[in-house]
């Protein structure tokens, strides 16, 4: 191969540079790099919080802008933090490669063929002497084995007759799993970090809205393609005043019909198209007031937001209201006085406390009336299109590390030679890649049981 000035590339050079990424000391440099760096973006508030902590610690004109050179306010999007990302995905994928082909060889290998005189010197070995014919311990051994949970081969290799078995040869790929995974959450990240986005929204009561505005510096407008619609919020206080818990009625709509309604709350959020919506705020519309009316004869109910001294009809069932006067009830409280008309005589005035169901009988008809504070629901919206390679990630990643870590591959041969004075010696063999213990103890019960059965007598010399 030759390079640029006419030379020729030594096929040593390029296989040091593969040699050079698919080091494990180039996996665990990248590894520590990006460890050290999570921990000082945890130290250093990330995004509009890091104005704070610069004014807090009283840092020198100097400190901030080697930070800032550094981009430690926004250190998970910074070049140098991408780029130890990108080599150490490059490392796992070159790795993986690397590897992949003698693992698989490992999990495809003809053991039968592997030869007697390898097998023999595996690290758990029995031998035996028998009077049985070959067919007699072949079928012996055979059935034995198959008793014990393995699916035996039968061959023969230079002149000796072998039987051979093996669990889990497909667990040495749970390292092709930890990587594989690894880069799913990868692509995941870039997935979401390119085509997602974090925003928020504040929804006041009876309002519909289109669009969101991104959670970064600029504050940017981020259209949907569905209208959002807050329908109700409730606030509920402790006896002493304090807020309790807070949900919000939200209503989802395309082309002006209504697709989907939930009342979310904080950690039930609601999800549509992929973007969900979570409580995480509220705030207080000064002089605007939520008021639901049902008319329990008719089977009606109504929800209107309004403000103090406008006449609110309701020509549905007939009636009209207002509020005439507000007075403090306790504090974070008030109580509201409502004029109230409809056709079954003069109108009327009563007080209604603040979040209270009031009922109210006009004649045949009766109404439920409740009046509460208006207020806005803040949102914290969230879409992230790879979410679901993340998930997966951390499935294959949970499952390579238990296949990595809890499961070997066993293997057990059987090695029947004929000799000189016309008996078999038995060669009972066996090995694992890892948990060397729980298999010792395994062969051992096998040995053992093995050799106290006297179908065929065996002896040891």
């Amino acid at each position: 191969m030759k390079s640029g000035n006419g030379k020729i590339m030594s096929g040593k050079n390029k296989n040091d540079l593969w040699a050079f990424f698919s080091s494990v000391k180039l996996a665990l440099f990248t590894f520590f790099a990006l460890a050290l760096a999570s921990i000082i973006g945890t130290i250093i508030p990330q995004g509009g919080e890091f104005l704070h902590f610069v004014e807090s610690r009283h840092l020198s004109s100097g400190t901030i802008k080697v930070m800032q050179a550094l981009s430690l306010p926004d250190m998970y999007h910074s070049w140098w933090f991408v780029g130890f990302l990108s080599l150490f995905a490059i490392n796992l994928i070159v790795c993986t490669i690397d590897r992949f082909p003698n693992l698989l060889r490992l999990v495809r290998m003809d053991n039968i063929a592997l030869g007697v005189d390898r097998i023999v010197k595996m690290p758990q070995r029995r031998q035996w002497f028998t009077a049985a014919g070959v067919e007699d311990a072949e079928s012996f051994f055979a059935a034995k084995l198959a008793g014990f949970g393995w699916k035996v081969r039968h061959g023969a290799h230079d002149g000796h007759t072998l039987l051979f078995a093996q669990k889990g040869p497909w667990t040495r790929l749970g390292v092709i799993g930890v990587h594989t995974s690894i880069l799913l959450i990868f692509v995941g990240a870039i997935i979401g970090s390119s085509l997602g986005f974090k925003a928020s929204l504040m929804l006041p009561e009876g309002t519909t809205a289109a669009q969101v505005y991104s959670s970064g510096n600029d504050n940017a407008t981020i259209p949907l393609k569905f209208q959002l619609r807050c329908d109700w919020f409730e606030l509920d206080r402790y006896d002493n005043g304090t807020p309790k818990d807070y949900r919000s009625e939200l209503t989802v709509l395309e082309d002006g019909h209504e697709v989907l309604k939930k009342a979310i709350e904080v950690n039930d959020p609601l999800v549509y198209r992929g973007i969900t919506f979570y409580q995480s705020s509220y705030q207080p519309i000064k002089g605007s007031y939520a008021v639901e009316i049902s008319d329990k004869a008719r089977n009606l109910s109504h929800r209107f937001f309004i403000r103090p001294g406008k006449e609110i009809k309701w020509p549905e069932a007939g009636v009209g209201f207002g509020i005439v006067e507000q007075r403090p009830l306790y504090p974070n409280s008030i109580r509201h006085k409502i004029w109230f008309n409809d056709p079954a005589g003069d109108p009327v005035e009563f007080w209604v406390a603040n979040g209270s169901r009031v009922p109210v009988v006009r004649g045949g008809n009766k109404y439920e009336i409740v009046i509460k504070q208006m207020y806005a629901t803040g949102l914290q919206v969230a879409h992230d299109p790879g979410v679901w390679f993340v998930y997966a990630g951390c499935i294959i990643m949970l499952l390579g590390l238990y296949v990595a870590f809890f499961m070997s591959h066993r293997r057990v041969w059987v090695v029947l030679t004929p000799t000189d004075d016309g008996r078999l010696k038995v060669n009972f063999n066996g090995s694992t890649n890892k948990n060397r213990v729980g298999f010792d103890n395994h062969f051992n019960h096998m040995a053992e049981e093995l050799g106290a059965d006297e179908s065929i007598n065996l002896t040891r010399e």
